[in-house]
């Protein structure tokens, strides 16, 4: 089946940087949609970053993030430049595909990487 795995996750002080990838697997016919959300404790889920042809960011990570995509390796990444407190949070990728077993595109989710800025 379709699996996604990330990585990159971890503690950094603030002003720092990490990089988060995320890559899918699978019987995998086709990608739309790959994408960054975040969730810290007690607040809901929240877009950070998507990319297509084109990509979109909240106003919260814009000229701090950078998400980038590799199609040969089915892969999403997200820089991550300048990190504040505020951005402590799980993140999780999202991807929107079609298998080889459908004949519509539905949404993947990553397990989640904790990302923690404090000094």
């Amino acid at each position: 089946q379709v699996q996604l795995v990330e990585s990159g996750g971890g503690l950094v002080q603030p002003g720092g940087s990490l990089r988060l990838s995320c890559a899918a697997s699978g019987p995998i016919f086709s990608i739309n949609v790959m994408g960054w959300y975040r969730q810290a404790p007690g607040k809901e889920r929240e877009l950070v970053a998507t990319i297509t042809t084109g990509t979109n960011y909240a106003d919260s990570v814009k000229g701090r993030f950078t998400i980038s995509r590799d199609n040969a390796k089915n892969t999403v990444y997200l820089q991550m430049n300048s990190l504040k407190p505020e951005d402590t949070a799980v993140y999780y990728c999202n991807v929107r595909l079609r298998s080889h077993y459908s004949n519509n595109y539905r949404d993947y989710w990553g397990q989640g990487t904790q990302v923690t800025v404090s000094s």
